[in-house]
This record gives structure tokens, C-alpha cells and sequence, in this order.
């Protein structure tokens, strides 16, 4: 008695502390608020841009409060903010190398003021500076703001692909999925650079569920540049998008250490002008996302991983000089993660359908799946300066992966009609009513439609390793950049496959036979491959300046030759830029070229059914790379509106592809055919306005549209919807604060795109016969700062740079998106296709602090 007397005393307590902070939320955090804004009132906030004769915004302007240590520059756009005690009067100056300074005398000071500067140029020392806005984008690759990246609100607990969906052309229908599809194309076709390294990733993932974080750790990100298509000869052998990553060389200690509800990572990084170092650890579970998924279980997914990037700079430095540019160094790139998955599901209890058909499964499961995923990469690179006009460099890769999957679990369901009453809402899917056992219906209205289990089982493992060894380098000659660069590869895959589906409904297994009793699905097969590429690409870029403006054209052409199938590959590529001179707020260009794909290995695997209904895989040796030749043409407008700088892009494109490797798309997992048997095209529009809607925060509207289609050989469907083609898409991201509470910041980013055709993947003929409702969401995030640059209280902390803490709210409108289907069938081969939902909403606590 005395044991329980306790345990309910805790537990009433505990549920008057809930009710209270509940109920008293909202007074805490405004108390907390009106503090800091009392704090804050002490101060004068004082922001502006710095612009020159064109109003085009400097970059890296000083902003100085005379006869006072305090001083900040301006970044890209002009941009600069000051916090200072409060006085009668001060003098701001600006100054920049190349321009003539000026003294702002403020009087009458107010708690925020905008102060607005033009600087005029200097004839003697123009020449030793460049200006910059929004950088214009010379090329098809363009680059955006990192800080962007570490202030989004992110379901995948920090990818730096929260970014990459925003984009124009980037399309994604899975928030816990870090895979991303452009123009039509699949996830296998988009290449990822680190520091000029192609990166590669886990083969077996089948499900978002499984999936740790990408390659790219967003703390030491330096600079990230994304190409949607039409991309110059450097960038690899992939048909559809390149991103390219270059990691930062700090010259000083930095540290940053960061939680929430998804993980933690913990970065630091430190050097000097011989040497640079960054370490960085990350840790992601997902459990507290896949709570929120309508099939209820036992989630222990876990993926942790450690990197590092060390470069040293060979040589002495030059007396007299502050650093040697010259000189030769050396990198050393490391990386090695582990993503485990264990899931022990229990039930299922979800309505599907219309208001006028409308279905419920309900399930109960039994059984348990383990995954393990383990990769580790490095590379060793050596690059320097012959001379002022020529460099080189060379780089020594390695890819190491380890793959296993296996799962035994059985399921007992019912399949029922779900009479609506006047109270209950859609069953498609907005909300869905939970039970916690299948057990199996006694109401007379409610109609038995089929009931049955199936049992699921797989032992797969797959090894692979990749190793490269590549040349690059580059010769600048006035006008003229010429480029080039050599590789050979090899790799190694070692792959077994053991996976079947039982199915039995009403009594008799699926597909039904009065003598036997037959598997639904079986795989079966051990393959190995052992090959060799070797690569090489020749490019130039060559600037004219006529009175009419500037032309920049860059011309390659990209070699490939690969031993397994002896296929040599000769893609060329140009590229063209015009800035008017008559116009010089416009940039226009345009690209053409070749783009091969070689298949890798998925792209190989045949899955020919023997006498015994038996899939046996088998590698195609006469398989070719796919085709495609893309033809973009774009432009960007840059304008100032209320003071602040715009940038608007458009490009429309047109992609036609031959021997394509036909393929389904489940979840996440890609099944290829294993044969060149297609033709496909895709054909869109992309526009983007960035700018500052506000002054000092970036944000970002995109809109783009696309039909993609495909035909296949071998049937006489014609031409149907491509597997990703999402026919609309209108992203955005957007950034808010209070003018006199800068610190308080609201970060919004809203996904809406078309759902992705789909059919009975057991049924050639049903490809894209349906389509998945529209895919949207909104993510919201309150972050509040403090940093010693805008916070002078700060600056008693010596060693604190900045500390921050973010609320998010994922999926705001709590909508029940739907990624995949189940398909169900019963004894008389009628088939139902069961959506798989993915996270209502779901709340995120974020914390971080950084140190110098």
C-alpha cells in the first residue's frame, strides 16, 4: 500500500507540474521576451546597406563607430548591423580600399535606426577592387548562402538537403528522406562534390525509415554550389543535377555544440597560416520522428558518424608577404559512419479510400527487422602553383561500404468497408483513428472485405569498394581558363540476395493453386563484379569584353570508357553568358550538351523468373549508358526594391533521353530493369525571386512547372507519366525578426508539389495509372540569438560566440502525406493499394552554442 501510495502521489504531482507549464507557457515566454527586449532597450541598434555609384552593395565595407573599439563589415549584399550603448551622439565612417570614406554624424539616437551609405570610387585604386552584390552567376552553377542552411527548419536533423528542396527544379515527397529528384530525373542521378570529390552513398537503403544523415556534414560547409542541368565538363558523368561542396580552412579555434529532440553533433576547428583542422561528430535518431507514423512499434534507428578535413601548406613563407598563395599543400579528407535500424512493428489501424468508397486495414504484426549500414571514406590530395598561371593537383580516393538487411515479419489484417458517420473525417487520410490490436469486427454494418497474413523474410549483405586516383589542373592566361582532368577507378561489389513474400487470404495462398503452396515474390542470387573506368574531361572558358558588354563561353568535352561492358563514352558540353552593357542589372545564358550515365551496379541487375517462379539476379554485360541532351536556356534580373537586393531567374530546359534504364520507384528504393528499354523527355519552366525581404535575412520563393514522360519498348503503353514527374512545385523559405528585437528570428519554409504517379508494380501494364495527392507542408521555426557582434553583454564572454535556441513546429497543418502503396490481395485476385503515410505534426527543440 505504501509503494502505491507513492507511485501515485509522483505521478499526480508530476501531472500538476504538465498542466501548470501548459497553462502558463505563453506568460513564461513573453516574460522571458520582455526581458531581453528591457535588456536590449539600453542599446542602439543600428543597421543599413553600404552601395556604390550604381547602388549595387559592397561587399566587405567597414562600418566603424569613431573614437570607439567597436566596428563590423558589410557582407555580399551591402548589408552590415551594429548594436552600441546609448548615447547623445556618435560618427559612423565607411571605408573601403578603392572608394573615398565618409563620417555619418547620428544625433538624437533612437532605439533602432537605419543609416543608408553611398561610397564613391577612388580613380587611383579602383582597379585593386572588385564589387559585389548577389553575385552574379557566370555559368550554370549557382551558389547560395550557408546560413541559410544552419537556420532552416530541418525534419532530417541537419542534411544539407533541407536546402536543396527549396530550390528551383529540386523536388522531394519524403521529409525523412535526404534523397531529392531534379527535373524528372531519379535519385541515382545527381552527383555530390567535397572539395572536388565525387562522394557516393549506402546501396541497399529501401526505405526513408532506414536512413541515417548524408555525406555533407553542414557544420564545416565553406560554400555550396548546385547546377540543375547543363553543367560544364568537369562536373562527372551523371545525367540530371551537381553539387559541389568545398569545405572551410578555419585560420583560428572555432567550436560549436548542438541538440534537439533528433540528435546532437559537436564540431571544432582550428589552424593557423601553415595548417588547418576540423573534426566533426554527428549523432541522428529518428525514433521521435517515426513515433508520429501511423504503423506503431518499437523504432531504435541510430546513426552516428565522424569526420575530419586536415590541410597543410608545404613551403616557406616569403619574407615580407603575408601568406604565399603559391605555395603547395595537402589534404587529408576522412569519414566513417554507422547507421543501425532496428524496428519491431505491433500495429496498424488506418481508413483509406473516398467518402464514397472508403476502406480501413487493420493489422497486427509480429517479427522484427535489423539493418546495418556501415561506410568509410578518405582521400589524400596534393595541389599547388607551378607558376602564377599553373596549378595541378592530385587526389587518392577510397569508398568502403558494408550493407546488411534482414527482417522476418508477419502480419495478420483485415481489410473492412468504413462507414462514415457525421462526426468523422476523411479518410483519406487527414486523420486517422489508431486501435491498438487487430482484432476482427462484430459491427453488422461494417462488411468483411478480405482478411489475411502475409510474412516478409530477407538476409541480403552487400560489400563495396570504390577507389580512385585522379589529376586535375588549370592554366589562366589573361581571358583565357583552361581546364582539365584524369581519373581511373576501380571497383569491387560483392552482392547476396535472399528475400521472399509469403501471402495467404481467406484460407489460400497468394497466387492461389488447388496443388501447391506458392511463394507471392522470391529473390534469389550471388553476384560479384570487378571493373575499371577510366575518365577524362578537357575544358576552356574564354572571356570577351565588347562595347556591347561581356561574353563568357566555356567549351569541353568529357571522355569515359569503362571495362565491364568496353563502352567509350564522348560527351560534349558548352556553356554561354552574356551581360548586356545597356542593361547591366540583367545576365543571360545558355547551355547544351551530351550527358552519359554509365550504370554503376544497381542499374545492372536483371531479375529473370525461372520454372519454379524463382527471381534470379543476373548482372547485363551488354547493357549501355543511358543518353540524354539538355538544352537550358535562362536569365537573371537584379533589382533593389525598398532599399534591398533582389534577384530573379528563370530558365526554361528541355531533357530527351535513349537507352534508358526503365525502373520503379518505392519509397525510396529504385528497382532498374536492368535493360536499355526506353525513351523518356522532360521539358519545364523554373523561377526564383531571392532577395531580402527583410534587411539583413534571406529568403527565397521558387515555382517551377515540368511534364516528363517516358516510353517503354517492350509494351504498347506509349507514352506515360515518368516516374518522377511532379507536373507543379512552389517552394519557399522565409526569414523574419522584430526591428527592435533582431535576436527574435522566424524562419519558414513551406513544400508544395504535385504527388507521383504511380500502378501495381506486380502489373507491367499499370505503370502510372494513379496518382498520389499533392505533397505539402509547412516548417516553422523561433529561433533567439545572442552574439558579442549585436549583444554587447556578450562580450564578457570571452570565448562565447554565439548561443541560440530554436522551437520548431514540422508539418504545421498536421497533413497525413502519402510516400508509397501496400497493395492488398485477396483470394479472388482483387487488389487494393494501401497508403503508406508519412509524419503528422510533430514539435522540435534545438539548441546550440559556438565558441572562438
Amino acid at each position: 500500500m505504501e509503494k502505491m501510495f507513492f507511485t501515485f502521489a509522483k505521478k499526480y504531482y508530476l501531472c500538476k507540474l504538465i498542466i501548470m507549464c501548459k497553462r502558463y507557457y505563453t506568460i513564461i515566454l513573453l516574460a522571458i521576451v520582455f526581458g531581453v527586449s528591457a535588456f536590449c532597450a539600453q542599446t542602439v541598434r543600428i543597421y543599413g546597406y553600404v552601395v556604390d555609384a550604381e547602388n549595387v552593395g559592397i561587399d566587405m565595407a567597414n562600418v566603424v563607430v569613431k573614437d570607439k573599439n567597436i566596428g563590423t563589415t558589410t557582407n555580399r549584399n551591402g548589408y552590415y548591423e551594429l548594436n552600441v550603448e546609448r548615447s547623445d551622439s556618435l560618427v559612423l565612417i565607411f571605408s573601403l580600399l578603392g572608394y573615398r570614406g565618409i563620417e555619418q554624424p547620428l544625433h538624437n539616437l533612437s532605439e533602432v535606426m537605419n543609416v543608408n551609405a553611398m561610397l564613391m570610387s577612388d580613380s587611383e585604386n579602383i582597379a585593386e577592387i572588385e564589387v559585389h552584390g548577389i553575385r552574379k552567376q557566370i555559368g550554370m552553377i549557382d551558389q547560395t548562402s550557408v546560413e541559410s542552411l544552419r537556420q532552416m527548419p530541418d525534419a532530417t536533423g541537419g542534411g544539407i538537403e533541407s536546402v536543396l528542396i527549396t530550390f528551383a527544379g529540386v523536388r522531394q515527397n519524403n521529409e525523412l528522406s535526404s534523397q531529392y529528384n531534379v527535373r524528372g530525373g531519379s535519385f541515382d542521378e545527381n552527383s555530390v562534390y567535397v572539395n572536388g570529390i565525387e562522394v557516393h552513398r549506402p546501396l541497399l537503403i529501401r526505405a526513408s525509415q532506414q536512413e541515417g544523415l548524408s555525406f555533407v556534414n553542414s557544420d564545416m560547409v565553406s560554400s555550396l554550389q548546385f547546377s540543375a542541368g547543363g553543367f560544364d565538363a568537369e562536373y562527372g558523368d551523371k545525367m540530371s543535377s551537381v553539387l559541389d561542396i568545398r569545405y572551410k580552412q578555419p585560420r583560428m579555434f572555432e567550436a560549436k555544440l548542438s541538440a534537439s529532440l533528433l540528435g546532437a553533433s559537436a564540431y571544432v576547428g582550428t589552424g593557423n597560416e601553415n595548417y588547418s583542422m576540423m573534426h566533426g561528430i554527428r549523432y541522428k535518431t529518428s525514433r521521435y520522428m517515426l513515433g508520429a507514423l501511423p504503423t506503431k512499434g518499437n523504432y531504435k534507428p541510430n546513426f552516428v558518424d565522424y569526420q575530419t578535413y586536415i590541410t597543410w601548406r608545404l613551403g616557406k613563407k616569403k619574407v615580407g608577404e603575408d601568406i604565399d598563395s603559391r605555395r603547395w599543400s595537402m589534404s587529408v579528407l576522412g569519414n566513417f559512419s554507422q547507421n543501425s535500424y532496428e524496428f519491431r512493428p505491433d500495429s496498424l489501424s488506418q481508413s483509406f479510400g473516398t467518402f464514397q468508397v472508403a476502406r480501413r486495414l487493420t493489422a497486427g504484426f509480429e517479427g522484427q527487422e535489423k539493418d546495418m549500414f556501415r561506410t568509410a571514406f578518405g582521400a589524400i590530395g596534393i595541389s599547388g602553383e607551378l607558376n602564377k598561371d599553373l596549378s595541378i593537383g592530385f587526389d587518392l580516393s577510397g569508398f568502403y561500404t558494408a550493407e546488411h538487411e534482414n527482417y522476418d515479419i508477419t502480419c495478420d489484417y483485415f481489410l473492412q468497408s468504413n462507414p462514415m458517420s457525421s462526426g468523422e473525417e476523411d479518410p483519406t487520410g487527414q486523420s486517422a483513428t489508431e486501435q491498438p490490436e487487430p482484432t476482427e469486427p462484430t459491427d453488422t454494418q461494417v462488411e468483411i472485405l478480405g482478411k489475411g497474413i502475409y510474412h516478409e523474410h530477407a538476409r541480403n549483405r552487400l560489400e563495396a569498394g570504390v577507389v580512385t586516383f585522379a589529376h586535375h589542373g588549370s592554366w589562366t592566361k589573361d581571358a583565357n581558363t583552361l581546364k582539365w582532368g584524369a581519373s581511373v577507378q576501380g571497383e569491387l561489389i560483392s552482392d547476396e540476395i535472399r528475400e521472399w513474400e509469403w501471402r495467404d487470404s481467406a484460407g489460400y495462398s497468394i497466387p492461389h493453386d488447388e496443388h501447391a503452396m506458392n511463394i507471392f515474390y522470391s529473390l534469389r542470387g550471388t553476384t560479384s563484379m570487378r571493373s575499371l573506368r577510366l575518365q577524362a574531361y578537357a575544358q576552356d572558358t574564354y572571356k570577351w569584353q565588347l562595347k556591347q558588354g561581356s561574353l563568357v563561353l566555356t567549351g569541353g568535352v568529357r571522355l569515359n570508357w569503362w571495362s565491364y561492358n568496353g563502352e567509350f563514352l564522348c560527351s560534349p558540353r558548352a556553356a554561354l553568358t552574356y551581360l548586356p552593357t545597356y542593361k547591366r542589372n540583367f545576365a543571360l545564358r545558355f547551355a547544351t550538351g551530351l550527358y552519359y550515365q554509365a550504370p554503376f551496379y544497381k542499374e545492372l541487375r536483371t531479375m529473370p523468373i525461372d520454372a519454379n517462379g524463382v527471381g534470379r539476379i543476373q548482372l547485363n554485360r551488354d547493357i549501355r549508358a543511358q543518353r540524354s541532351v539538355h538544352v537550358v536556356a535562362g536569365g537573371d534580373y537584379y533589382f533593389r526594391a525598398w532599399g534591398r537586393p533582389f534577384k530573379l531567374t528563370a530558365e526554361a530546359y528541355f531533357k530527351y533521353a535513349d537507352r534508358v534504364v526503365s525502373y520503379t520507384v518505392d519509397n525510396v528504393r529504385v528497382r532498374y530493369s536492368g535493360m536499355n528499354d526506353a525513351v523518356s523527355y522532360s521539358t519545364g519552366l523554373d523561377l526564383k525571386l531571392y532577395g531580402e525581404l527583410v534587411p539583413g535575412a534571406d529568403s527565397w520563393i521558387s515555382l517551377s512547372t515540368m511534364r516528363s514522360r517516358e516510353n517503354l519498348l517492350n509494351d504498347d503503353q506509349g507514352w506515360i507519366a515518368a516516374p518522377q514527374e511532379q507536373r507543379y512545385a512552389f517552394t519557399m523559405f522565409f526569414q523574419d525578426y522584430l526591428p527592435r528585437l533582431p535576436q527574435l528570428r522566424v524562419h519558414l519554409k513551406t513544400v508544395v508539389s504535385d504527388g507521383l504517379p504511380f500502378g501495381n508494380p506486380r502489373i507491367s501494364n499499370s505503370r502510372a495509372q494513379w496518382r498520389i495527392p499533392t505533397y505539402w507542408r509547412i516548417d516553422i521555426g523561433a529561433s533567439l540569438s545572442f552574439s558579442p557582434k549585436t549583444d554587447l553583454w556578450m562580450r564578457k564572454a570571452k570565448h562565447v560566440d554565439n548561443w541560440s535556441v530554436m522551437f520548431e513546429v514540422f508539418n504545421l497543418a498536421n497533413v497525413k502525406n502519402v510516400n508509397s502503396h501496400f497493395w492488398i490481395t485477396d483470394a479472388m485476385g482483387q487488389q487494393w493499394a494501401f497508403p503508406n503515410r508519412l509524419t503528422g505534426r510533430m514539435f522540435n527543440l534545438r539548441l546550440a552554442v559556438e565558441f572562438k
